[in-house]
């Protein structure tokens, strides 16, 4: 089973293994976004995130971080 936008902590999780050095705060949305439709799990509409659903990520992606 992929990914969904629902999954924020897991996609937090996939996005710093993906990449552990990446500071999410010098991303923007479009960015974040596009990073998380291209993570081989994911598998949701890509239409059908929103500002909330980002800033969820984000905030695990942070969250991870620490």
């Amino acid at each position: 089973m992929g990914l969904k936008w629902t999954d924020s902590r897991a996609i937090a999780e996939a996005l710093y293994d993906a990449d552990p050095e990446l500071d999410p705060l010098t991303i923007g949305f479009v960015q974040l976004h596009a990073m998380i439709c291209a993570l081989e799990d994911f598998d949701d509409d890509p239409e059908a995130s929103n500002e909330r659903i980002l800033e969820a990520v984000l905030s695990a992606w942070l969250d991870e971080r620490d």
